[in-house]
């Protein structure tokens, strides 16, 4: 409906051009949803952007507008307001064809074609795997995975790719863990290194390996810790220390630390993926760092970067010319020691993402990488890649609240709250649901004890009950045998006259609207806000009248329009990734 008045507007400013009372048409005409439904339901500020270019009062410039724009049976009346907004009231035929438009197009309303199958990579979550989700991976996973949604809504080729980050030195921390855990295990004593991983699935994953292998890689305490420095406890470098002994590990287990590593990565991968599966989110690409490596496709992508001029050598490293891109400083891409940095493999996937075809790239990262945007968008410049083609989207933490409480979290400890802990206590759907319910930019905090009550001060559980009432209603007209005979509704849409009805009717007229600019703006809480207020209209109307009364045109009317008020929530609850509940 914004499209067809913003079309009637054009039609007067061409009108108004054409006579010599304008002299350009703007490119953009803004059409809002009017906060007060007393003021109409859509308005437009396009007087007072255009009233200092004609010198000319907004609401004179309004009211030359509103005159130049032509009848539509789906404008009702035309208003000015205040310093000149032009508000626009609908008709009743507008808002009942929507109703046929979503009994028409069913799962399809809200969805369109603008994208035109432009291809879309969104790449999220993409957790280094070495360890279970926790509470602020689930986010990440919740928010990706409805962006791509929404944009595959409105017509973009969309493709979600998970960044397997397993050839760096946390990968390597991570094998070392588990096998000093192994060593334990075979009867070794083991003094464990203060920045090992150390949570219970470390011991896990050792037992595993223990059950299996039995002895096999066992190899001396004292050959393994045998001349290394000092540790942090005892007056060392933890992170010192922590390389001596991967590189000691090397050595001593020689081609047997590649299964080492390979246990602890693909053990971890496997849990990572089970529980984003179980979580509803699905990748069509998993994208190893290390077979990226490994074929050379990096180096590949760094010579192009030289030949560009952009690079150059210093103090025996490989240096990026990022401040000739507004970048704070230059960037090493190869240590002096030959070993390429991770920003490095970073710009080469990312220059690889636009040479696989993709004209956008999204980067779902933590809000912690913000400085980590403006050189990657440098080396894309660089690249001969247009820096607008790669969207950073930034996304804060998450903190857990209990009985009013703060619950307390830390990573590398293993004390941390796993997604698959938070799923198993308020359930998938609540979770997906708050995740998304806050701006990517906005901290979340996470009321458990609200996420799982059953009360209207639970978004969730508002919105599902609104579905599952309209359910209960349809079952009960089955139960007595009052079948619906849609086209009598359709038929008899005129009756929806009571203002709960309307407002019903309006909201679900916004909702394509709301979905393209929800995915426009890569912006999901709109389509969490949008449901929230469609399940208030519905349940002020189910509060306020009765569905299945004797005359049958009023309520095969009622229950057409309920019937489409459960289309649209299904579909909103389809682009969430949650349950649409037929009882609660």
């Amino acid at each position: 409906m914004k499209q067809h008045i913003e079309s009637l507007i054009h039609i007067a400013l061409k009108h108004l051009q054409e006579s010599g009372e304008l002299p350009a048409i703007p490119a953009f005409i803004q059409i809002d949803n009017a906060k007060d439904k007393a003021h109409g339901d859509f308005a437009s500020n396009i007087a007072l952007m255009l009233a200092k270019a004609v010198q000319k009062k907004p609401r004179d410039m309004a009211q030359q507008i509103v005159k130049a724009i032509p009848p539509s049976p789906y404008v009702e009346k035309i208003e000015i307001a205040g310093p000149g907004f032009i508000n626009f009231f609908l008709s009743a035929q507008a808002l009942n064809d929507v109703i046929k438009t979503i009994m028409r197009e069913k799962e399809n309303y809200g969805k369109t074609k603008m994208g035109r199958n432009k291809r879309v990579l969104v790449e999220f979550l993409s957790a280094n795997p070495t360890g279970p989700l926790h509470v602020g991976h689930g986010r990440h996973a919740a928010f990706g995975s409805v962006v791509a949604n929404l944009l595959d809504a409105v017509g973009f080729k969309t493709h979600r790719e998970y960044y397997v980050n397993d050839a760096g030195r946390q990968m390597d921390i991570l094998a070392v863990s588990v096998w000093l855990r192994y060593l334990s295990l075979c009867g070794e004593n083991i003094p464990f290194p203060t920045n090992a991983y150390r949570g219970d699935y470390v011991v896990d994953i050792a037992k595993a390996m223990y059950d299996i292998h039995g002895d096999h890689f066992r190899i001396s305490a004292e050959q393994v810790f045998d001349s290394l420095p000092a540790d942090e406890p005892q007056g060392g470098d933890k992170e010192i220390y922590i390389d001596a002994l991967i590189e000691r590990v090397k050595h001593v287990l020689k081609e047997k630390y590649q299964a080492v590593f390979d246990l602890g990565l693909e053990n971890i991968l496997a849990d990572i993926r089970e529980d984003l599966t179980e979580f509803n989110v699905h990748y069509d690409h998993w994208f190893s760092e290390r077979q990226f490596v490994a074929n050379d496709t990096v180096g590949k992508l760094l010579d192009k970067l030289k030949e560009s001029g952009h690079v150059y050598e210093r103090d025996g490293a490989l240096w990026f010319r990022a401040t000739d891109f507004d970048d704070e400083k230059d960037r090493v891409l190869v240590r002096q020691n030959g070993q390429r940095t991770y920003f490095a493999n970073d710009v080469a996937y990312h220059i690889n993402k636009f040479e696989r075809g993709f004209d956008i790239a999204i980067d779902v990262f933590g809000a912690d990488h913000h400085g980590y945007v403006p050189r990657m968008k440098a080396a894309m410049q660089a690249s001969g890649i247009n820096p607008e083609r790669l969207i950073h989207l930034l996304v804060q933490f998450v903190t857990l609240y209990r009985g009013g409480e703060q619950v307390q979290m830390s990573t590398r400890s293993g004390s941390f709250v796993t997604l698959r802990e938070l799923r198993e206590e308020v359930g998938n759907d609540a979770a997906r649901f708050f995740y998304v319910m806050r701006r990517c930019e906005q901290h979340v905090d996470f009321d458990l004890d609200l996420a799982k009550s059953q009360s209207n001060e639970n978004p969730i559980y508002y919105v599902q009950y609104a579905y599952a009432r309209i359910c209960s209603v349809l079952k009960q007209a089955k139960e007595r045998h009052l079948k619906l005979h849609e086209g009598n509704g359709l038929a008899h849409l005129q009756s929806l006259t009571a203002p709960q009805e309307r407002q019903l009717l309006n909201t679900l007229s916004r909702y394509p609207d709301m979905i393209i600019t929800a995915a426009l703006e890569y912006e999901p809480h709109q389509l969490t806000h949008y449901l929230r207020e469609l399940a208030a209209d519905f349940h002020a109307y189910y509060n306020s009248h009765q569905f299945l009364v004797d005359e049958v045109g009023l309520r095969d009317a009622r229950l057409v329009l309920i019937r489409a008020t459960q289309q649209v929530l299904l579909n909103g609850f389809n682009l969430l990734g949650i349950t649409a509940r037929e009882s609660m």
